[in-house]
């Protein structure tokens, strides 16, 4: 049987208290599963974010999505999660990358460094935070036993930490670009990389879950019009293309739900994310496949 679904919403903007929890009220209503918050400059802080948004709320977990690792070392990492899962119940996922914006570690007085030395520092992070959280000596202490691990990527090297140590591999369905943007993958790209990780993760002996950000929820009779106001942003696909990224959701009801459902079927994706612009339209997705 398939896994079921899971569906997350990462919150961008930020708020005052009272908007902060009406927005993770109305998020918990509309049946998200996971209350996400970004590690961008000019965005809420992480934690204290995910701690209101937990006082908030009764049901849903809460996670990064996620930390950028070179913001962090693991010392003060640890302290931080530590404090967080157990402020939230231990509801916490902690969700790490690499990073992908030079100009946020150049505002924050920060090295950027390599690619390679960029995957470095997320893997001793990865390895000291899981050493100290397992101390019954560091405190404070989490909640959980195991916060769980999600581990965003793409190239190699990165897939295959992420099939090391993530709880969850998550997929963006795009690689980096010059100067901090975002070049988005064919659907036969995503197919190559979802395949890389596999192979990298074969002697698993539990499956990690898969998720996919989606960018685009629109519902609509005219899917080739929908997507038309976003060709000038991937020149490189035609619209044919466009409408086949799993990334990009648009059609009607029935025909966006098949295409999850074929989505699973196809590269494993159980747990949704979607950004906070598509948080209602996405709910009807939500509803439609809760149980499925």
């Amino acid at each position: 049987m398939p896994r079921p679904f899971r569906f997350g919403v990462s919150l961008l903007n930020p708020t005052s208290a009272e908007e902060w929890r009406a927005k993770c009220r109305r998020a918990e209503r509309l049946g998200y599963d996971v209350i996400l918050v970004p590690d961008h400059l000019g965005m809420p802080a992480p934690f204290p974010a995910l701690v209101a948004a937990a006082a908030a709320t009764e049901r849903p977990r809460v996670g990064t999505f996620v930390l950028n690792a070179g913001f962090w070392n693991p010392a003060l990492l640890a302290r931080e999660v530590a404090t967080t899962d157990a402020l939230t119940g231990g509801r916490l996922e902690l969700g790490l990358g690499t990073g992908y914006v030079p100009a946020e570690h150049a505002r924050a007085g920060l090295p950027w460094g390599s690619p390679g030395e960029r995957v470095d520092h997320l893997t001793r992070t990865i390895t000291e935070l899981r050493r100290l959280l397992a101390s019954e000596e560091h405190q404070p202490r989490p909640e959980q036993r195991t916060v769980p691990l999600l581990v965003g990527a793409n190239g190699d090297r990165m897939l295959r930490v992420t099939a090391e140590h993530a709880d969850v591999a998550a997929f963006t369905g795009a690689r980096p670009g010059a100067g901090g943007t975002l070049e988005v993958l064919t659907a036969e790209q995503l197919d190559e990389r979802v395949g890389r990780y596999h192979e990298f993760a074969s002697g698993r002996e539990e499956p990690a879950e898969l998720n996919l950000l989606i960018q685009i929820v629109e519902f609509t009779e005219d899917r080739g019009a929908a997507v038309q106001p976003w060709l000038g942003h991937v020149p490189h696909l035609s619209e044919e293309q466009v409408l086949r990224l799993p990334l990009v959701l648009v059609g009607t009801l029935d025909e966006i739900v098949d295409q999850v459902l074929a989505q699973r079927k196809r590269y494993g994706f159980t747990y949704l994310t979607v950004l906070e612009p598509n948080m209602e339209a996405f709910a009807r997705v939500v509803e439609a496949l809760r149980g499925r």
